[in-house]
């Protein structure tokens, strides 16, 4: 089946990157996705269900099948996972029929310590993140994550070139030595037109397929003075075709467009012999920085969903949240040789732990002379009381203690 994601996915990256901002930043917008996917078949009412079906950008039974073919048939170069942990003697983990509904390869189970939560981290990301994005505290009821990593090498390596090829206007070009420049073939590179925000320039390098399942790594750069919402919007766009290899929609012929330099490409001719049909060949070279960044992100942002799919799986939970967390952890290295990006996405539901206060513990000390009543309880029948309800029976002062009897001093 086909999963009809990328309007939807487009939307969502839109606004996790707008809560981001404009810093250096890598981050899985499909990671923290899938996890309200997860539970979408926890949403039964409004505006619960509203409130999450507007934040995945389709309908909840649509997201969850959509889940399940995801995770359920995993890439053979995407490790991912999802887990459902929650903790014993609150709640339930769900109804069977509920349970049902998640993906067959979803984890559920005891809400591990910080120390399982970490391993789970590690495992499903090949290493690349050592930490689970959240903190497990004891008003943590149940927790919800996913991950995803890739680790890639390129079809066909990038060759290297000195990072003055960047442009003279480019500061880091100043600050760089070498940088990495397209191979003779292998790599896809273009200048497109946008209507939102003029001519782009793109680059897209596939990584080595396995078994026809393969990765396209696309870079998408726009005029400086472009807002990067914009550039990423137009990246997700452009990124639709990349998987087809297909010539992007809106493709800038060389010949339309005038020597010279622009901030994004210097344009040049040469007299060369060419098989080109028309006598035109139209060429195109890429210079690109090595990076990495590592990310944390915050989800709490209503627009990106984590309330209204806490709710839901507090109530399949049979939860008392009152609370919730959501984090992302994410990295990635793009280098001359290949690729790798993991990204860890957690959710707590909590519960509200009373406020703090002051608590005095006495110890009562019999140290010296004191009395001593033995009073009588005398409940009968129906809830009535007898004559002898409250009738002191004995009474004693003391003031002569004596040592435990030995008999008493081991258990019985």
């Amino acid at each position: 089946m086909t999963t009809d994601l990328h309007g939807p996915l487009s939307a969502y990256a839109a606004r996790l990157h707008a809560t981001i901002g404009d810093r250096h930043h890598v981050a899985s917008p499909l990671g923290a996705w899938l996890l309200l996917a997860v539970c979408a078949t926890a949403a039964d009412s409004d505006p619960t269900a509203e409130d999450l079906a507007r934040a995945l950008g389709t309908d909840l039974t649509r997201a969850a099948e959509v889940a399940r073919a995801l995770l359920d048939a995993p890439h053979p170069l995407v490790a991912s996972a999802t887990a459902l942990w929650h903790r014993p003697g609150q709640g339930s983990a769900g109804s069977p029929e509920w349970r049902a509904t998640l993906p067959t390869t979803t984890d559920v189970g005891v809400l591990p310590d910080q120390a399982g939560l970490d391993a789970w981290a590690r495992e499903h990301t090949h290493g690349l993140i050592d930490t689970f994005p959240l903190k497990v505290s004891p008003d943590v009821v149940f927790a919800l994550a996913s991950a995803l990593a890739t680790q890639i090498s390129w079809a066909t390596p990038f060759d290297l070139t000195d990072a003055r090829a960047l442009g003279a206007g480019s500061g880091w070009a100043r600050g760089l030595r070498r940088a990495l420049r397209t191979p003779s073939h292998g790599h896809r590179c273009a200048i497109v037109s946008d209507t939102r925000v003029g001519d782009v320039i793109m680059h897209a390098a596939p990584a080595q397929a396995d078994n026809g399942a393969g990765l396209v790594v696309l870079s998408v750069a726009a005029a400086p003075q472009v807002p990067p919402a914009e550039v990423l919007a137009v990246a997700y766009d452009l990124s639709a075709g990349a998987a087809d290899g297909a010539q992007p929609t809106g493709s800038r012929s060389l010949f339309d467009l005038p020597l010279g330099e622009t901030p994004l490409w210097t344009l040049s001719e040469e007299r060369v012999r060419t098989r080109a049909r028309d006598g035109r060949e139209e060429r195109h070279n890429a210079t690109l920085p090595c990076w990495s960044a590592q990310s944390e992100h915050d989800l709490a942002a209503a627009a990106l969903g984590f309330p209204a799919a806490t709710a839901a799986l507090a109530k399949a939970l049979a939860q008392p949240v009152r609370g919730f967390e959501a984090r992302q952890t994410a990295m990635a290295r793009y280098g001359r040789y290949g690729f790798e990006a993991a990204a860890v996405t957690g959710m707590f539901g909590v519960v509200s732990l009373p406020p703090e206060g002051v608590a005095r513990t006495a110890e009562l000390r019999f140290g010296h002379p004191y009395a001593v009543v033995a009073v009588a309880t005398d409940t009968r029948a129906e809830g009535t009381t007898g004559p002898w309800h409250g009738v002191p029976v004995f009474s004693a002062w003391v003031t002569e203690p004596e040592d435990l009897p030995e008999a008493d001093a081991s258990d019985r």
